[in-house]
């Protein structure tokens, strides 16, 4: 090996360990990188779901018949399905779901059963609360496929004719629509960014803030190995956090991961490149810890929001999805979902790599240039 390069080499060895060191014996900066992103990965596996696990209802039943309680039956059998009330008027009903005692009021008419022995169709009233649009149509599809059993073992008992054509439908990918799939692969990107954000972000900050900066500068180290060195840090932090929350995700949620590992740990090193280079850029500019913590939180929550971790970024406006454009985290969550449930590989995932390429030269170029500007 040469000898510059043994040299810069040796240089840069000794400030990655002086920054880690640095990381390793603040307590609050330990603190940030362990504690946090463990309890939010337990809160988000655990919390974060689409599913309902119970659904408290009321039944207001002006029937008597067989019909009736063969419905009702199905509903009270059903684990989702808590009943809380049973009310003798109308009028019963607005107050409970104006208070939020229940989430869906079903009202069978005082004809059901006879129209249904009769051979024809019966009315059946379902109300629910509408404040939460998504927990509403949950609960709505909940009771649907409810009904479509009831009628299915209604004709087949019978021996009636069965509808002309029925809907038959499968989830692919997700075949049991857990939304925790959904949700836990995603928590991956997430808290690697906010721990990457955070370390990178207050690097630089810290050393003007402590006044060491100009110590930095008088040792032999070169601009670009500094901050080659500030950078480093963060970068592997990244990627043993991101195995770290990658081994619980598929060994404690049960979370299969059906695609190519290196695709994935390819995407997760361009992911950390364009996270590692927006920190510095935040690093370089802020003056205190304050300001830099400001920085990346201010960086990190419109990406979290723009990222289609929770939202689709379709149902988004058309100007806020070409902003969606330069948020790296937005196809890390593509490539961590593709890669998990659909076994997706390289050849797949290729138009996701080159955009966080050039975000992270992008912002790495920016945070150099000003990183230099600062520091002369």
């Amino acid at each position: 090996m040469r000898p510059e390069i043994s040299a810069t080499l040796t240089r840069l060895l000794a400030l990655v360990r002086k920054e880690f060191l640095a990381l390793l014996k603040d307590r609050r900066s330990r603190m940030v990188l362990i504690v946090p992103p463990m309890i939010q990965l337990l809160v988000f596996g655990y919390a974060a779901t689409f599913d309902l696990k119970e659904i408290p209802y009321a039944l207001y039943n002006e029937d008597r018949g067989i019909a009736s309680r063969d419905l009702v039956a199905a509903f009270d059998g059903a684990s989702a399905f808590h009943r809380v009330a049973t009310l003798r008027a109308e009028n019963e009903i607005a107050p409970l779901v104006d208070t939020r005692e229940v989430l869906v009021v079903l009202h069978i008419g005082p004809r059901f059963s006879a129209e249904l022995l009769s051979g024809g169709s019966a009315p059946l009233q379902v109300i629910v609360d509408g404040r939460n649009s998504n927990t509403a149509m949950i609960a709505l599809g909940y009771v649907r496929n409810l009904v479509d059993r009831y009628n299915r073992a209604w004709i087949a008992e019978r021996g009636l004719q069965a509808p002309p054509a029925r809907l038959e439908t499968r989830a692919w990918f997700n075949p049991n629509l857990e939304s925790r799939w959904f949700f836990v692969p995603g928590i991956i990107g997430m808290l690697t960014l906010v721990t990457t954000m955070l370390v990178t972000a207050l690097t630089v900050a810290r050393e003007r803030e402590q006044g060491t900066f100009d110590q930095l500068l008088v040792t032999p180290l070169r601009p670009w190995e500094i901050l080659l060195g500030k950078a480093l840090p963060g970068f592997l932090i990244g990627m043993v956090q991101g195995t770290v929350i990658l081994l619980i995700t598929t060994l404690w949620f049960q979370v299969p991961l059906l695609g190519s590992l290196p695709a994935l740990y390819a995407g997760l090193a361009l992911f950390l490149l364009s996270g590692v280079g927006a920190g510095l850029l935040i690093s370089s500019l802020a003056v205190t810890q304050h300001q830099g913590l400001l920085g990346a939180f201010l960086f990190m929550v419109p990406a979290v929001i723009l990222s289609g971790f929770a939202t689709p970024i379709a149902n988004m406006p058309e100007a806020v999805q070409l902003i969606t454009l330069i948020d790296p985290l937005r196809y890390f969550l593509i490539i961590l979902r593709k890669v998990f449930l659909e076994g997706a590989g390289f050849d797949v995932l290729s138009d996701q790599y080159w955009p966080m390429a050039i975000i992270g030269a992008v912002s790495l170029a920016l945070a150099s240039w000003l990183f230099r500007h600062r520091m002369y």
